[in-house]
């Protein structure tokens, strides 16, 4: 388990986050979301150990991760932007992680590069950024971590890797690894995560079991006889539309009471629609900004 508590950070004078407290269960697809600029990259790491936090603590399984090598040694942290030497191979990058990870398994390194039809011997430079990615979460995967931590893993890779990376996260997961996942390819981490952390404000705004908070929330389409205000529906919308006769709104709480409550209005028509992770965003963060 990875525990946050009063996480601060700034850089000069521009506070990034203050008081971020999020955990994160074991074996859990952790998505962590949020707009340009919210923190993400920065918390992630944060939570590798690369930077030193201002305040709070940053524990996994009780010990604190700062200049803690022992700890470390079962982390993997794959930035936005990884560096590598000019010159350097995936061959050479796999003798680079074996160093360092005892659990590295290169069979695991070549399958996924030969599946994804990566050359191990030619320079990475040479490589695009897909491909670049690809022989990254090789790596990654082939180090067969406790903690994975991914800035915008999926960036870069076409539809067939991304369905493989899913794939070997998930297994990844049956075997108790922990992944930390920071992406905007939200359609993506709703297909595996588990658990999330909407970052905003420099704190962590929502999260928790992300099947909870989607199940949270509702959605209905109604059609009336006469137009109808948002003030007249005996609810709080988070987000509602009207187009002539027919509104669309989004509500939070008990599903069947926010029906039972708009079919005392006589619709004409009403139905509810599902709420995917990409929309539950876009609202949380709008509502976000509305209270700031």
């Amino acid at each position: 388990m990875i525990e946050l508590r009063g996480v601060k950070k700034s850089y000069g004078k521009t506070e990034v986050l203050h008081g971020v407290k999020i955990t994160v269960p074991t074996g859990s697809v952790f998505g962590m979301v949020g707009v340009n600029g919210a923190g993400k990259s920065t918390l992630l790491r944060l939570m590798a150990g690369v930077l030193r936090a201002d305040g709070g603590s940053i524990r996994y399984d009780g010990e604190e991760v700062f200049e803690n090598v022992k700890l470390k040694r079962g982390i993997f942290f794959l930035p936005d932007e990884p560096y590598y030497a000019s010159g350097t191979t995936g061959a050479q990058l796999c003798t680079l992680y074996k160093s360092f990870y005892a659990s590295f398994d290169e069979n695991v390194f070549n399958a996924r590069c030969t599946l994804f039809g990566l050359d191990r011997s030619a320079p990475l430079r040479n490589f695009s950024k897909g491909m670049k990615r690809q022989m990254f979460l090789s790596a990654a995967l082939a180090c067969r971590p406790k903690y994975l931590l991914l800035d915008e893993a999926f960036d870069g890779l076409d539809p067939g890797a991304r369905l493989e990376f899913k794939r070997a996260l998930i297994d990844l997961g049956g075997s108790g690894c922990t992944a930390v996942i920071a992406s905007h390819s939200l359609r993506e981490l709703s297909d595996i995560c588990t658990d999330f952390a909407l970052i905003g404000g420099g704190g962590a705004q929502r999260g928790g079991d992300l099947e909870s908070a989607l199940a949270s929330v509702h959605k209905f389409q109604a059609a009336f006889g006469r137009e109808i205000s948002r003030e007249e529906l005996p609810f709080d919308c988070i987000k509602f539309e009207r187009q002539g006769r027919v509104i669309t709104f989004i509500a939070r709480g008990d599903g069947q009471e926010i029906e039972q409550k708009l079919a005392a209005l006589s619709p004409l028509f009403m139905e509810e629609v599902p709420v995917d992770f990409e929309e539950y965003f876009l609202v949380e963060t709008e509502n976000g900004r509305a209270k700031r």
